[in-house]
This record gives structure tokens, C-alpha cells and sequence, in this order.
């Protein structure tokens, strides 16, 4: 068993605006300013955010194609007592972004993590749709190729809220094939570019948000909602397991 407290943390998870840059907290610039060294997905990305914040901290890159040959190498330096901040271009890191791999680590070798609350697009996302929020799966991205079928299949009798995230070129067709999966009629809300200027909530059926991206065509970062099928839940009660 480990157990961390905030006052041994090395590594610190920090949230990144996903659009608004006044979305970034107080307590994110102090942390960002306090470290010795800014983990970043995209060292560019992060430079412009933090030239904006006007702090200078070393950065190194740290993304999903240099996590692996990296980690042993940042754990040893966590080790010696350096504090790092891991960000990624926009929202929480490990959602959907790299940081898993080192989070795991850093527990494994007992170095304290701490993921500050902040940015995160499906939450307004889910919260916007009108859909039941008390109980949701969220998967992500879907396969591109292989297994992306077999998913489908699997959460069209999914009772729950479904979240998904998406690339505007491959909008259109995932709504066409959960079109074909879920059924045309199944409800839907695409949230697209959230907290931006050209923020947009579409809801409706598969079938009408589908023609309506067809018509208009899709530009920006894109979460999507699909309603969870209806009807009862399939639950263990208490009672249940009594009675058994």
C-alpha cells in the first residue's frame, strides 16, 4: 500500500485551457511557475501558453511517441528530488493524451502524483446535451480500422450516456455508422470547439445531426453524445443479493 500526501508531491498533472485562456486557474500558474521542469506534449504549443503567462520554465517533450523511451529516465530524476508539471496541448493530461504510462510509474517507485481539477471538453460537453449525468461511459476516441465494428456492437445496448471524442474529418462518418448501429432515431450532441468563439451544441437524432454536418461540413474539436439506450438499467440491488 502506498499512500501519498500532497506536501511529497514531485510530479503534478496540470490542466491546459482547452480554448479560453482564462480558463487556466490560479493555482495552475503558481504550480507551472514552482516546478523545475514542464513536461509538454507539444514544447510549442505549451511555449506560446506560457509566454502568455509569463513564466519561463525549462521544457522537454513528452508525447505518445516518446513516452516509452523516456520514463525510466524522468523517474530517476523525480527520484533526486526534481519537480516536474506534466501538461498536455489542451485539457487533462491522460485523458485521451499521454501521462497513464507515467503515472503508473511514479506510483510503482512510490513518488507522489497530484492532478490539480481544471480543463477537461467532455464534462461541459456532457453537462450541455441534456442527457442523464449521473451515470456515463466515456470511451474516447474509437478504433480507427480494426475492432471499431465490434465496439459499435457493443455499446449500442449500452443504457448509460456514451461520450466520445472525434476528428472533424472523421465526424460525418462515425455518425453514419452509429447511424447504422444505433439506429437513426437514437439521440445524439456534438459539441464542438468548446469555450472558443465559434462554440456550437448540436442535438438531435443521428439521422438530423448527421445531415446537417453533411450539409455544413465540420471544422474544430469535436465531442460526441450519444443517449444511452432506453430503458431499465441493469443493476445489482442490494435486495438482490440478499435474496440470493
Amino acid at each position: 500500500m502506498f499512500v501519498q500526501h500532497i506536501s511529497d508531491t514531485v510530479l503534478y498533472l496540470v490542466p491546459t485551457p482547452i480554448g479560453n485562456l482564462e480558463d487556466i486557474t490560479y493555482r495552475a500558474v503558481r504550480v507551472l511557475k514552482e516546478v523545475d521542469t514542464i513536461l509538454a506534449e507539444d514544447t510549442r504549443t505549451t511555449g506560446q501558453l506560457l509566454k502568455h503567462l509569463e513564466i519561463k520554465k525549462p521544457l522537454q517533450s513528452y508525447h505518445i511517441f516518446n513516452e516509452h523511451h523516456t520514463v525510466e529516465k524522468l523517474i530517476e530524476r523525480l527520484k533526486k528530488g526534481e519537480k516536474m508539471a506534466l501538461v498536455s496541448d489542451a485539457g487533462t493530461p491522460a485523458i485521451s493524451d499521454p501521462g497513464f504510462l507515467l503515472v503508473r510509474e511514479c506510483l510503482k517507485h512510490e513518488l507522489a502524483v497530484e492532478c490539480l481539477p481544471g480543463a477537461v471538453a467532455f464534462i461541459p460537453a456532457l453537462v450541455k446535451s441534456g442527457f442523464p449525468t449521473d451515470s456515463f461511459l466515456f470511451e474516447g476516441f474509437l478504433p480507427h480500422k480494426k475492432g471499431r465494428q465490434t465496439k459499435m456492437l457493443q455499446l449500442c445496448k449500452e443504457n448509460r450516456t456514451i461520450i466520445f471524442y472525434e476528428s472533424p474529418h472523421r465526424l460525418v462518418k462515425t455518425l453514419q455508422q452509429l447511424s447504422e448501429h444505433f439506429g437513426v432515431d437514437r439521440l445524439c450532441s456534438v459539441s464542438r470547439e468548446i469555450s472558443k468563439m465559434h462554440e456550437e451544441t448540436t442535438n438531435g437524432t443521428l439521422a438530423e445531426v448527421l445531415k446537417y454536418y453533411q450539409d455544413k461540413g465540420v471544422k474544430g474539436e469535436i465531442v460526441l453524445l450519444v443517449k444511452g439506450l432506453e430503458g431499465k438499467r441493469i443493476e445489482t440491488s442490494e435486495e438482490e443479493e440478499d435474496e440470493e
